[in-house]
Protein backbone atom coordinates (compact mmCIF):
# COMPACT_ATOMS: atom_id res chain seq x y z
CA UNK A 1 0.00 0.00 0.00
CA UNK A 2 1.85 3.28 -0.99
CA UNK A 3 1.42 6.37 1.39
CA UNK A 4 -1.48 8.18 -0.63
CA UNK A 5 -3.68 5.29 -0.48
CA UNK A 6 -3.12 4.64 3.24
CA UNK A 7 -3.98 8.54 3.43
CA UNK A 8 -7.14 8.44 1.25
CA UNK A 9 -8.13 5.53 3.83
CA UNK A 10 -7.35 8.07 6.70
CA UNK A 11 -9.41 10.84 5.15
CA UNK A 12 -12.36 8.60 4.13
CA UNK A 13 -12.59 6.92 7.64
CA UNK A 14 -12.87 10.03 9.37
CA UNK A 15 -14.97 11.87 6.42
CA UNK A 16 -17.43 9.01 6.65
CA UNK A 17 -20.51 10.74 5.98
CA UNK A 18 -22.06 12.14 2.79
CA UNK A 19 -22.59 15.59 3.23
CA UNK A 20 -26.88 16.37 3.79
CA UNK A 21 -29.01 16.71 0.52
CA UNK A 22 -31.48 19.26 2.46
CA UNK A 23 -30.19 23.09 1.82
CA UNK A 24 -31.44 24.17 5.19
CA UNK A 25 -29.06 21.26 6.83
CA UNK A 26 -26.11 21.94 4.80
CA UNK A 27 -26.72 26.11 6.12
CA UNK A 28 -26.61 24.51 9.57
CA UNK A 29 -23.58 22.49 8.80
CA UNK A 30 -21.97 25.55 7.30
CA UNK A 31 -22.78 27.75 10.41
CA UNK A 32 -21.64 25.02 13.19
CA UNK A 33 -18.01 24.60 10.94
CA UNK A 34 -17.39 28.17 11.24
CA UNK A 35 -18.62 28.89 14.36
CA UNK A 36 -16.71 25.77 15.74
CA UNK A 37 -13.42 26.59 13.52
CA UNK A 38 -13.48 30.75 14.50
CA UNK A 39 -15.36 31.36 17.23
CA UNK A 40 -19.33 32.27 17.99
CA UNK A 41 -19.09 35.53 16.59
CA UNK A 42 -17.76 34.39 12.98
CA UNK A 43 -19.12 36.73 10.18
CA UNK A 44 -19.07 33.98 7.46
CA UNK A 45 -21.70 32.32 9.71
CA UNK A 46 -23.25 35.23 10.23
CA UNK A 47 -23.52 36.24 6.26
CA UNK A 48 -24.27 32.67 5.78
CA UNK A 49 -27.38 32.50 7.45
CA UNK A 50 -28.33 36.28 6.67
CA UNK A 51 -28.30 35.33 3.35
CA UNK A 52 -30.42 32.35 4.02
CA UNK A 53 -32.93 34.01 5.94
CA UNK A 54 -32.42 37.84 4.99
CA UNK A 55 -34.03 39.70 6.95
CA UNK A 56 -35.29 36.81 9.94
CA UNK A 57 -31.61 36.06 10.19
CA UNK A 58 -31.12 37.22 13.98
CA UNK A 59 -33.05 34.44 15.67
CA UNK A 60 -31.72 31.13 13.76
CA UNK A 61 -28.35 33.53 14.42
CA UNK A 62 -28.49 33.61 18.03
CA UNK A 63 -29.85 30.23 18.62
CA UNK A 64 -27.16 28.73 16.49
CA UNK A 65 -24.80 30.79 18.45
CA UNK A 66 -26.07 29.57 21.79
CA UNK A 67 -26.46 25.58 20.66
CA UNK A 68 -22.79 26.13 19.71
CA UNK A 69 -21.91 27.37 22.99
CA UNK A 70 -23.69 25.09 25.00
CA UNK A 71 -22.19 22.27 23.00
CA UNK A 72 -18.49 23.59 24.21
CA UNK A 73 -19.39 24.00 27.71
CA UNK A 74 -20.75 20.34 27.90
CA UNK A 75 -18.80 18.20 25.90
CA UNK A 76 -16.66 16.04 27.80
CA UNK A 77 -14.18 15.91 24.44
CA UNK A 78 -13.45 17.37 21.45
CA UNK A 79 -16.40 17.39 18.88
CA UNK A 80 -14.39 16.89 15.03
CA UNK A 81 -15.62 19.06 12.73
CA UNK A 82 -14.31 19.61 9.23
CA UNK A 83 -13.23 22.53 7.21
CA UNK A 84 -16.45 24.14 5.60
CA UNK A 85 -14.79 22.55 2.08
CA UNK A 86 -14.72 19.28 2.70
CA UNK A 87 -17.50 17.49 0.75
CA UNK A 88 -18.42 15.25 3.48
CA UNK A 89 -18.89 15.22 6.93
CA UNK A 90 -17.56 13.41 10.44
CA UNK A 91 -19.23 11.03 12.29
CA UNK A 92 -20.05 14.22 14.93
CA UNK A 93 -21.33 16.33 12.49
CA UNK A 94 -23.50 13.93 10.83
CA UNK A 95 -24.69 13.47 14.80
CA UNK A 96 -25.64 16.86 14.84
CA UNK A 97 -27.55 17.13 12.00
CA UNK A 98 -29.04 14.28 12.79
CA UNK A 99 -30.33 15.60 15.90
CA UNK A 100 -31.29 18.97 14.74
CA UNK A 101 -33.45 16.91 12.58
CA UNK A 102 -35.02 14.93 15.00
CA UNK A 103 -35.17 17.21 18.17
CA UNK A 104 -39.12 17.93 17.67
CA UNK A 105 -40.15 14.33 16.15
CA UNK A 106 -37.99 11.95 17.77
CA UNK A 107 -36.90 13.41 20.95
CA UNK A 108 -35.70 10.49 22.59
CA UNK A 109 -33.38 9.47 19.26
CA UNK A 110 -32.01 13.01 19.33
CA UNK A 111 -31.54 13.09 23.13
CA UNK A 112 -29.23 9.41 22.83
CA UNK A 113 -27.30 10.63 19.87
CA UNK A 114 -26.70 13.87 21.65
CA UNK A 115 -25.38 12.25 24.94
CA UNK A 116 -23.46 10.04 22.66
CA UNK A 117 -21.64 12.36 21.27
CA UNK A 118 -21.12 14.57 24.39
CA UNK A 119 -20.40 12.16 26.33
CA UNK A 120 -22.56 12.75 29.46
CA UNK A 121 -26.14 11.84 30.31
CA UNK A 122 -27.70 15.14 31.49
CA UNK A 123 -28.22 16.70 28.30
CA UNK A 124 -31.52 18.44 28.69
CA UNK A 125 -29.84 21.80 28.18
CA UNK A 126 -28.35 21.54 24.88
CA UNK A 127 -30.99 19.36 23.42
CA UNK A 128 -32.98 22.77 24.39
CA UNK A 129 -31.17 24.24 22.58
CA UNK A 130 -30.80 21.98 19.77
CA UNK A 131 -34.36 22.53 19.99
CA UNK A 132 -34.82 25.95 19.66
CA UNK A 133 -32.09 25.97 16.11
CA UNK A 134 -34.59 23.58 14.70
CA UNK A 135 -37.99 25.08 15.37
CA UNK A 136 -36.22 28.67 14.10
CA UNK A 137 -35.36 27.06 11.06
CA UNK A 138 -38.21 25.46 10.62
CA UNK A 139 -40.56 28.81 11.29
CA UNK A 140 -39.01 30.18 8.52
CA UNK A 141 -39.97 27.84 5.96
CA UNK A 142 -36.75 26.02 6.23
CA UNK A 143 -36.72 22.72 8.35
CA UNK A 144 -33.74 21.10 9.01
CA UNK A 145 -34.18 17.14 7.84
CA UNK A 146 -31.11 14.58 6.95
Amino acid sequence: MTASQSALETVSAILSHPLPDSAPARIALFAIRRMGAHGLADAGAAHALFSNFRQDFRRPLVLMRAFMADLAANASGSIAIAPCCCPRMTGAEAALIAVLARVEAQPRSAMHLLADLLGIRAVDGVLASAAAVAAAFADFGQPITN
